[in-house]
């Protein structure tokens, strides 16, 4: 009987484990991968880039500095955001 024993609590932690397997790859690791993508986006950021950023104002770099870049949305309309809020550089028409 102690053989019984000791293999059972085994067997309840592997469906346990296999669910944390499975939320590794689907959830977690794609997350970091896109973070890592992010912050890459972010330090390789030029002067003259056309942005949009996460709340969905679309401007145009005109100064870039530690943490933060300062945007241009109009003639004479300058704002300064953080960089963490920019979500993507817009690709020219061209390409």
């Amino acid at each position: 009987m102690p053989q019984g024993s000791a293999a059972n609590p085994i067997v309840q932690l592997l469906p346990l484990a296999l669910i944390f397997i499975i939320f590794y790859f689907l959830l977690i690791r794609p997350q970091k991968q896109k973070e890592k993508e992010h912050q890459r986006m972010i330090s390789g950021i030029n002067k003259n880039e056309e942005i949009v950023t996460l709340s969905g104002i679309h401007g145009t770099i005109v100064n870039v500095k530690d943490k933060t870049v300062i945007l241009r949305i109009d003639d004479n309309v300058k704002i300064e955001i953080e960089k963490n809020s920019i979500g993507y550089i817009k690709k020219p028409q061209g390409a």
